[in-house]
């Protein structure tokens, strides 16, 4: 006889959270329910399951749309640096993710250089992309340009 549950944890062979899945009702018993790892399909618990989806549903549209919000005025931005750099076009230093966060600080938007994806710092004159990584999968492109300080 098959029992239908509600998996609260990732079972591996079995499904996802919120998954309703149809097992043997002694694996159920003996080892899905009282490990917490499920609960029983029935109206109250399927109704309370469905409740969490839309919930989180607004939740992830909520950030999304913020997210979106946050992409829009950084990719607004202009970053520009000044730097020493030799005659082949190399500088003698180079711009790091600190130095992006503190540009778009400036420019009143508060992200932390983790979500910046600056695989190695910019030792090179010219124009250069950076991905920022925001919430909810969103991803901005950081426009950043370099030139030459005069001497």
């Amino acid at each position: 006889m098959n029992t239908n549950i509600i998996l609260r944890e990732n079972v591996d062979g079995l499904g996802t959270i919120g998954d309703v899945v149809s097992v043997k009702a002694g694996y159920a018993r003996n080892f899905l329910l009282p490990k917490g790892m499920a609960s029983f399909a029935d109206e109250k618990n399927v109704k309370e399951l469905n409740h969490q989806k839309r919930q989180l549903a607004r939740k992830l549209e909520k950030a999304t749309k913020d997210a979106e919000g946050v992409k829009a005025l950084i990719e607004k931005v202009a970053c520009e640096f000044t730097q020493l750099a030799g005659e082949d076009g190399k500088l003698f230093g180079s711009v790091t993710s600190m130095d992006l966060e503190a540009k778009l600080k400036a420019a009143g938007i508060e992200i932390s250089r983790k979500k910046i994806q600056l695989g190695e710092p910019i030792k090179a004159l010219g124009e250069h992309s950076v991905p920022v990584k925001l919430d909810a999968g969103v991803v901005a492109e950081l426009k950043i340009k370099v030139t030459a300080e005069e001497a």
